[in-house]
């Protein structure tokens, strides 16, 4: 049985509040806990798909590496999100690798109770359900991008993207709420590191972005990168940035795919 202290993180997270004490203990029956250090992999792409999952604390990044060898990031887990979920989808194995981004927390189901815990915890199946197709929708969304937008495009509304899901308001602007490289962007994006570090010093300089250290990310200008997507929001968020009140820098880089 989930420690006490993983009943109040349970209780945190939007997934398990609407749930009583008794439907909350009744859904944690065979769950474990597992404790995952920066870097510690939850689990292999193509390992059985022995468990599902549900992220307590932390951050995980899903890393998918496609036949022709390539490595993907293909999307960031967060707390109260449900991974794992290959027993859900019909498959026998992971489709992708799951490993902690910082020390993380979450909680390990056996696959052979996935069909149980549907059955006994319909409000947690609804969430599943919702969750794989929002997975889908994004998936499609990507492609999408990658076919039709510009790197500068696809590099700006994954840095929205993730600032929507896990943004932690700072003095400076809004951090993205993790640690992520310059490599991990361009694994999301499709693109080199080169380009995105040309990206990201001249957004910097313009004052769309700051510095958030090493490994770091700091929006200050959510408007101004917006418009680099081709939206076009009014300026309140950033009457000082150096983008809104010159226009674009001399700087151009190059639309490298």
């Amino acid at each position: 049985m989930p420690s006490p202290l993983c009943h109040a993180l349970l209780r945190n997270l939007d997934l398990f509040r609407p749930l009583s004490d008794a439907q909350l203990n009744a859904a944690l029956q065979g769950a474990a806990p597992c404790r995952l250090e920066a870097g510690a992999v939850a689990y292999a792409q193509g390992a059985p798909g022995a468990h599902f999952f549900v992220l307590l604390h932390g951050c995980l990044k899903v890393v998918q590496v496609t036949p022709e060898g390539e490595q993907i990031i293909v999307r960031y887990v967060n707390p109260g999100d449900m991974f794992g979920l290959a027993c859900a989808m019909g498959q026998a194995c992971y489709p992708a690798t799951v490993l902690a981004v910082q020390e993380s927390v979450c909680l390990a189901w056996p696959a052979a109770a996935w069909s149980t815990f549907t059955a006994s915890h319909p409000q947690l199946a609804a969430t599943a359900l919702h969750t794989m197709g929002h997975r889908l929708q994004e998936a499609h969304q990507r492609i999408q991008e990658l076919s039709n937008d510009d790197v500068e495009q696809r590099v700006a509304r994954t840095i929205l993207r993730l600032i929507d899901q896990s943004g932690l308001p700072t003095r400076d602007g809004v951090d993205i709420g993790f640690p992520i490289t310059r490599q991990d962007i361009a694994e999301m994006t499709g693109t080199t590191l080169h380009t995105v570090s040309r990206l990201l010093s001249d957004w910097k300089q313009r004052g769309i972005i700051g510095g958030g250290g090493r490994m770091r990310i700091v929006l200050r200008s959510p408007a101004a990168l917006a418009r680099l997507c081709g939206h076009a929001p009014l300026p309140v968020d950033c009457a000082a940035c150096l983008s809104c009140r010159a226009g674009p820098s001399a700087a151009v880089v190059p639309a490298v795919h």
